[in-house]
């Protein structure tokens, strides 16, 4: 499982010109099942995104193709971590310590 932190790097006009195509992607990862759950940061600096994938590789491969990413306004920082313990509707991601 991963979370991916976006932190904005471009001011919120150049982010918000691309909201529409970023919010598309977002739906076919969804769709895809890679994404479990997202949302803006508080403040608005950037967002949250909870992800599976079979590993850090399709991760990185599936960011670079967000819109945002493209247009160099956001930076993301991925974070994998071993989900060991999850709300029943999550248990099927649940994962075993090596």
């Amino acid at each position: 499982m991963f979370v991916l932190e976006l932190t904005y790097t471009a001011p919120l006009d150049a982010v918000n010109a691309l909201h529409a195509d970023h919010m598309a992607w977002l739906g076919e990862q969804f769709e895809k099942g890679f994404f479990l759950a997202s949302g803006r940061k508080n403040p608005r600096d950037g967002g949250v995104i909870l992800a599976v994938a079979e590993d850090r590789a399709r991760i990185e491969e599936i960011v670079a193709a967000d819109p945002y990413t493209a247009g160099e306004v956001c930076a993301y920082r991925i974070t994998e971590f071993t989900a060991t313990t999850t709300v029943p509707e999550l248990a099927r991601y649940r994962q075993t310590p090596d």
